[in-house]
């Protein structure tokens, strides 16, 4: 199985059972607002990204503010 193919079956697998098993929901819309809402706050918050040095997007940002903000 390639490699790219892993990866959206694994994201997929999680989404399954983080946001879509946990509830029924009354519209599309709602369901929407969920699914973005767990990608925003908890999947790229949290997945380890190899173009960051193993960081998590929010561990990136945090240790690129700091100097940034020392510069000012």
């Amino acid at each position: 199985m390639p490699l790219g193919i892993a990866i959206w079956e694994s994201f997929f697998s999680l989404l399954q059972k983080n946001v879509l098993d946990r509830r029924s929901w009354d519209t599309r819309e709602e369901l929407r607002i969920a699914i973005v809402t767990w990608i925003e706050r908890t999947y790229h918050r949290r997945r380890r990204q190899a173009a960051l040095g193993r960081m998590t997007p929010v561990e990136f940002e945090t240790v690129m503010t700091t100097p940034a903000l020392q510069a000012a």
